[in-house]
């Protein structure tokens, strides 16, 4: 417990400074690292032995963040002069060549490396860095950067209030098991308890970043959001249900040790990352 406390303070003291910095690189550096990480945890939790393959897709999960934005690198680099480099070469022919590239690697490499390594590769050098990059996307995508920040801490908190929610109402109610075969834990009264504790808390944010912002959400907006913190909160659990599926598949209890006593990256963010896709659409449906 005293380990699970340092580290989450020293988690709390690096996200402040994040949020201090958001609109700099030092968010871009803070998503790259994290993106990496779990990337790396991924593979190696499925024990991928290509050294090629996770090389190269580690440092494809880091460019993805680079090219999630024109105004990724400012004030270091101006978002027209990123912005040629960005809308130079369609996004989708990096990650075809990335997969050739992969699929090359298991030819020459074929006595170890599996076609179900290079899948799992691309879900975890792909897939998982762009869901990652969502959290610079959300912040450069409005005029107001106020409600693309806003966007990121909804994201945020539907994922990690549910779980905490989850969690408390699951150990002080739980009894009816909600998937037994995947999460022992995990019961129907702590995910009811985690959707209330979500939309308590999303509610509290929406109202100080009304009293905070420059240009404060409609009620209708306001609305909107509450609603769908429903949907986007019981994504969160999916996200957490699906990391544990493929935790067991591979026999593992935690995806990493980079975080003492809380496992790895993608053992804290793999809610964030069902979250933080759903949140970008409902902003590119409505807004």
């Amino acid at each position: 417990m005293k380990q699970r406390v340092i580290t989450a303070v020293c988690l709390l003291a690096a996200l402040a400074v994040v949020v201090w910095q958001i609109d700099t690189p030092v968010l871009v550096i803070a998503v790259a690292f994290l993106s990496a990480v779990a990337s790396g945890e991924i593979m190696r939790c499925a024990n991928v032995q290509n050294s090629f393959i996770k090389i190269v897709g580690i440092i494809f999960s880091v460019g993805v963040q680079l090219f999630a934005s024109e105004k990724v690198l400012e004030p270091v680099v101006s978002e027209s002069v990123w912005g040629n480099v960005v809308n130079a070469v369609p996004g989708i022919v990096f990650v075809i060549i990335l997969c050739i590239a992969f699929l090359c690697a298991m030819l020459k490499g074929y006595a170890y490396t599996s076609f179900e390594d290079v899948a799992i590769s691309v879900f975890a050098c792909v897939l998982v860095p762009y869901a990652f990059s969502i959290i610079i996307r959300l912040r450069d995508m409005f005029d107001n950067e106020q409600f693309g920040i806003y966007l990121i801490f909804y994201a945020l908190i539907c994922a990690l209030a549910t779980d905490t929610g989850a969690q408390l109402m699951g150990m002080a109610f739980g009894k009816h098991k909600m998937s037994p075969n995947i999460s022992p834990k995990k019961t129907v009264e702590g995910a009811v308890g985690g959707l209330i504790f979500s939309l308590v808390l999303n509610a509290v944010a929406l109202t100080i970043y009304n009293k905070v912002a420059v240009v404060p959400v409609s009620q209708t907006t306001a609305t909107v959001f509450l609603v769908m913190c429903l949907p986007v909160s019981f994504m969160s659990m999916m996200g957490d249900l699906s990391a544990s599926v493929f935790k067991r598949n591979f026999s593992v209890k935690d995806f990493g040790k980079i975080f003492p006593g809380h496992g790895g990256v993608m053992d804290r963010m793999d809610s964030s990352l069902f979250t933080l896709p759903i949140t970008y659409a409902i902003a590119l449906i409505l807004f």
